[in-house]
Parts: C-alpha cells; structure tokens; sequence
C-alpha cells in the first residue's frame, strides 16, 4: 500500500523538468504557498478539465500567495503539446519515473472501471510556506475541484 502523506508532514522536496526546458525545485518556492496536483495524463477529458479550471483561476491564486504546480508522468513535449492545445496558464511538471509520484502517494493501487490497476491517483497538496503539507486530498473528482478546494482553504465563500 501506498504510504500517504497528512497534513503537518514535510513535503518532499522535487526538483522536476518543465514543459518549456526548465526546470522547478520545490524548496526554491519556500516563503509561498504552493499547490501541487497529480493527474494521470495530458490531454484526457478530465484532466483537461481540471488543468483549464487550475489555468482560469491562476491570477486569483497567485495574488493570493499561491503558486500551482501540475505533476503527470507524461514527458515535457507531450506537456508542451497540452499547453499550446489548451492555453493553459499554469506550470506542468514531467515526472515519468514517478518518483515523486511515488513520495506524494499519488501513485499506486486504484479502482479503473471496477478493476485494480496501478496508476496515477488524482491527488492535490497544498503546501505551506514553510514546505509543510497543510492540505492533502486523494482520489478527488476532476470537475469541480478547484472550486472545492478555494472553498476549503477558504478563499471563496461555501
């Protein structure tokens, strides 16, 4: 079983290759609040989805001091094709040995149409500007997260 990560926990430090050549380091984004969301595959409906709710709600985020990260497997051209296709706004991380996957607990056992396979399991963290987990949520839904989540860290009103 996949260990998980709870709120108060240090978040795993990463430092991961961009869809533009860069690349991020978590610990570099210390004195902002960061999410980092996990999604199984660039350019599938629901992760579309919640890439465009993340890139439509960028500018709020960050003048509220957060910054947003998208994590997938996926190999930086095939992000780079995601982010032209959709416009999105937001920064997108490779990680296809999942490793950081892996230190989040975002990759493991799930249930795909009735059956246990082993993937990317949709999970977002929000993490402190301290680089300690403040919120961490598995298995959420596409639709509606972002605003779910601007509800729970209280941004938005319920």
């Amino acid at each position: 079983m996949t260990t998980r990560l709870q709120p108060g926990d240090p978040a795993p430090d990463f430092t991961l290759p961009t869809d533009d050549g860069r690349s991020v380091t978590l610990s570099d984004l210390r004195g902002r609040r960061v999410i980092v969301y996990f999604y199984p595959a660039a350019m599938t409906p629901g992760c579309t989805k919640q890439a465009c709710d993340f890139s439509d709600s960028i500018d709020r985020l960050q003048a509220e001091g957060f910054e947003v990260l998208g994590i997938s497997p996926d190999q930086p051209e095939k992000l780079a094709k995601f982010r032209e296709r959709d416009g999105l706004g937001i920064t997108l991380l490779s990680d296809p040995d999942k490793q950081v996957l892996g230190a989040y607990g975002a990759f493991g056992e799930k249930k795909l149409y009735g059956k246990v396979v082993q993937g990317v399991i949709r999970s977002t963290f929000v993490i402190d500007a301290e680089g300690v987990v403040e919120v961490a949520q598995y298995n959420v839904k596409a639709t509606g997260h972002v605003a779910k989540l601007r509800r729970d860290l209280g941004l938005d009103a319920a």
